[in-house]
């Protein structure tokens, strides 16, 4: 860039023909690549991986957003950062997506085989790698993509099974029945978090037991009676007065005829429904935990399908609903359901499918988890785990891992990592190792056959943190940035991803996978709505940066972030973010054409006469730093947005800017020069603070100063430099911004043009009275003064406005300002307009059928109204008294 094209910034500021061109600028520089200097601090975060089953959402912009901020502020501070960028395979996401794809083309993956089936998924991922790849480009993140990973690549892979047979030989892994979320329609076990729970409107059953030996019956409730044909028991609290006779007698049940025991548990609500409850425990996690402790048999009445299974007798083939359909009303025949009440519950959906998930007993693999739970929890209650920002998070992972349950890893597809584990069809034997195995180890057959399950999406993902950086191998990476810093992630999984990530890193690295753990809310949309497809009112950040530039939707988001709180998406946010782009732009244009002539040695600041105005903005610029640097340390992103911009926008641009006019236009070439320096260092400065939210604008401006660097990337962090400490100039200037803000408000009450001049008598106090004349200069070009009067035992003159401001009286003549007769026919008008307007307001609240009546928020509209009505006839009765 020749030095014409550094000092020339075009008039509009044009992100699109901007971003694109300093993103490949900087993968050319090689500037995100981590390594290149081993003598400096490791700083490094792993970036939650995105699924590769669409696009980014505004969620994942944020949290991208975050990461990026700390990692370009990490790098400026001289850190060696790695931020290792990644994508989960999302096993029974992804697949779900391809079987829809395929249901359109009339396939299905059965018809294709396992083996092209997962071909096909392969070539869904590099399409939507690619997208997501792109999408990272124009969000700007600073990741390192030569290092860039994947859940199903191969080092990944083998990180996956030696986890897998190192926890099985432990006796850590196993395999075993156990209630399941099971979803029909996908036919795959679920996680947790795969489940959305919707109200639904339902009813609640009522259904008399009658007692074996004929002395009554007892009464039980359910929401789902298909499942009464697997009950084997009738569960009452042991200290339950009404049913202590009947423990350990029998009921016959109803329809199937079995004789089932009722039993005494704790677990019962004696306050709920009946108090006695049917227990079904193939189908119901809590009836699967009361029947384990009473040894009692599970009887699974339902297929894969949601169909029901030879069990269920004549209503075997019939739908899980359908059959519901006709229980009630064989029970109604019998005699046996006395009520049916309407009840609205929350009923579990599968994220993926939308079917109803069904409790489901099922041969599963799962892991034990209090024992990998024990090292976490230990370690968090001696002040040596993980910490969680904000801190009121800690509670709730706490509260988790020392209630943890057992974790069902096995899931019924075909995209994933394949379950290690071989059967021999000759004798039997199970087999789990590293390698598949040739031959069966204890009958030497070759008949083996690979479980047909993969594993649980989270499984993989709860290795990212090491398995990423070379584990099981002792790499490099691993010994140099092995812990990370920080994790950025939301609220929803630090039980599903966050503890488990926790429980592997000291199963198996001895040591906590991060620092921290910063914890965001989620972007909702303007009404506070949790953005969804059903609702329709979820934002694509590619369409913000389309219309606004990645820049300005990139501080939105920061500038509304609060740890753990959510916020709003607002388009008039955007928009007010595009403002402020604007507006650096506008003031860096301003430098670059008073920078003519000027060469880089003449820009330093060592041996310059500072002004007042010079050492206030070099002061605050001081104290700027030491403020966005302390908040960006704790993760205040809102707050370092509100800094920033305060000063940006109404300190550097609004107020040095105005008063570095003089100077630059005036004939002292001293003056001149030293107000050049200063601009740019504030200027330069203030681009390198702004760079880790706002990266492209402040590239591009920055590249046109006449500083030293290739690149603002990796441009040095502004420090505090003692010597613009100034707190006096801090003081005179907000005496002098105070004052040419009074008189420009008075100008604007009295409709006063801008061109036009005035008198101004200015009586201040002995304190004030060096800022003023030192300045006054300045005070008659900001305000539009020809005269200016200066004595602190002025008498007022008559027929002025005036103005208090700190330390001092301003009193400006009537007579050269308006017309006085006119002025004050004016003011009368107006005031004759606001009594009218107080006395309706006044009349409208003292009627009682309005207040009574109408609705709150309009009854507090009027009053609020009413108070605006009468603060305005004060100020025009003030001015009016000044007049006459």
């Amino acid at each position: 860039m020749t030095r014409e094209e550094k000092s020339h910034l075009p008039s509009v500021y044009d992100p699109k023909k901007t971003e694109e061109k300093w993103y490949d600028f900087w993968l050319e520089g090689k500037f995100f690549e981590a390594g290149k200097d081993p003598n400096k601090k490791t700083y490094t975060i792993v970036i939650p991986p995105p699924n590769v089953t669409g696009n980014l959402h505004i969620g994942h912009a944020l949290n991208n957003t975050l990461q990026d901020i700390l990692v370009r502020f990490k790098r400026m501070q001289g850190y060696d950062t790695l931020w290792l960028p990644g994508m989960d395979h999302a096993g029974i996401a992804t697949q779900a997506r391809v079987e829809a794809k395929l249901r359109e083309e009339g396939i299905s993956r059965h018809d294709m085989g396992r083996e092209k089936f997962v071909e096909k998924v392969w070539e869904w991922k590099e399409t939507y790698a690619k997208n997501i790849a792109h999408q990272w480009r124009k969000i700007g993140i600073s990741v390192d993509y030569s290092r860039e990973r994947f859940t199903l690549d191969e080092g990944l892979s083998n990180a996956v099974r030696e986890v897998f047979v190192r926890l099985y030989e432990k006796g850590l892994i196993y395999r075993g029945k156990y209630i399941i979320n099971w979803d029909p329609v996908a036919r795959t076990a679920l996680s947790d978090i795969e489940v959305i729970y919707k109200e639904v409107k339902g009813a609640l059953y009522h259904m008399n037991y009658p007692l074996k030996d004929g002395s009554g019956f007892i009464r039980v409730a359910t929401t789902r009676p298909e499942t009464m044909l697997g009950d084997t028991a009738v569960a009452v609290h042991p200290e339950d007065e009404r049913y202590k006779h009947l423990i350990g007698k029998t009921v016959i049940l109803p329809i199937v005829g079995r004789e089932i025991p009722i039993i005494a548990d704790e677990y019962v609500d004696p306050e709920f429904g009946s108090g006695a409850v049917k227990i079904t425990p193939a189908h119901d996690p809590n009836d699967f935990e009361i029947g384990q402790r009473h040894n009692l048999p599970q009887v699974v009445v339902m297929d894969e399908a949601g169909k029901m299974n030879e069990n269920a007798g004549k209503y075997q083939g019939m739908d899980r609903f359908d059959c519901r359909k006709q229980i009630v009303k064989d029970l109604q025949e019998a005699g046996v359901l006395v009520e049916i009440e309407e009840h609205v519950h929350s009923v579990g959906h599968s994220e993926r499918s939308d079917a109803v998930v069904e409790p489901y007993l099922s041969t599963q693999w799962f892991v034990k988890m209090k024992p990998l739970a024990e090292k976490a929890i230990e370690i968090q209650k001696n002040g040596k785990g993980v910490r969680f920002v904000p801190e009121r998070f800690e509670k709730i992972y706490l509260h988790w891992i020392e209630n943890v349950r057992d974790w069902c890893i096995s899931r019924q597809l075909w995209w994933g990592h394949r379950i290690p584990a071989w059967y021999c069809d000759d004798c039997g034997e199970m087999t789990v190792a590293r390698e598949e195995p040739k031959t069966c180890p204890k009958c030497q057959s070759q008949r083996l056959r690979q479980d047909e399950d993969v594993l649980d999406t989270w499984f993989s993902s709860a290795l990212w943190p090491f398995s990423t950086l070379g584990w099981p191998e002792e790499t490099a990476d691993l010994k140099r940035y092995y812990p990370t810093d920080v994790l950025v992630t939301g609220f929803d999984i630090i039980y599903f991803w966050v503890a488990r990530m926790i429980f592997m890193a000291l199963e198996f690295v001895e040591e906590k996978p991060f620092q921290d753990v910063l914890i965001h809310g989620l972007v909702r949309d303007a009404e506070g709505r949790k953005m969804s497809k059903s609702l329709g009112n979820g934002v694509d950040p590619m369409e913000v940066i389309e219309k606004y530039g990645a820049d300005a939707m990139r501080f939105m988001l920061s500038t509304g972030c609060t740890p753990g709180n959510d916020q709003r998406f607002r388009w008039e946010r955007v928009e007010a973010a595009q403002h402020f782009a604007n507006k650096i732009w506008n003031a860096s244009r301003f430098v670059l054409m008073n920078l003519e002539g000027v060469t880089p040695e003449e820009l330093s600041l060592s041996d310059k006469k500072l002004s007042a105005s010079d050492r206030w903005i070099l002061h605050r610029l001081n104290e700027t730093i030491r403020d966005v640097t302390q908040l960006l340390e704790r993760y205040e992103f809102g707050e370092v947005g509100r800094i920033l911009y305060n000063f940006i926008w109404d300190e550097f641009c609004d107020w040095y800017i105005e008063f570095a006019k003089l100077p630059l236009y005036g004939e002292d070439m001293e003056a001149k020069r030293t107000t050049q320096a200063v601009l740019v260092h504030v200027l330069d400065q203030s681009l390198r603070l702004l760079h880790p939210i706002m990266p492209f604008i402040t590239e591009e401006i920055w590249q046109h100063l006449p500083v030293a660097g290739e690149s603002i990337t990796i441009a040095n962090w502004p420090t505090e430099n003692p010597a613009y400490h100034a707190p006096e100039a801090v003081r005179d200037m907000q005496i002098l911004i105070e004052m040419i803000r009074a008189v420009r408000n008075i100008r604007a009450e009295m409709e006063v043009a801008p061109k036009h001049q005035i008198e101004l008598f200015v009586r201040p106090g002995m304190d004030v009275l060096p800022a003023i004349q030192n300045n006054e200069a300045a005070i008659k070009r900001l305000c539009g003064v020809k005269q200016l009067h200066v004595d602190p035992a002025m008498e007022r003159p008559e027929k002025a406005m005036t103005a208090v401001v700190t330390g001092a009286e301003l009193f400006l003549p009537l007579a050269g300002l308006v017309d006085i007769e006119q002025t004050i026919a004016r003011l009368q008008a107006e005031l004759k307009k606001l009594n009218a307007e107080v006395e309706r307001v006044e009349k409208k609240l003292a009627n009682p059928g309005f207040v009574a009546k109408a609705p709150q928020h309009v009854v507090e509209a009027e009053r609020k109204k009413g108070e605006e009505y009468k603060a305005k006839r004060e100020k025009v009765l003030a001015r009016l008294a000044e007049m006459q």
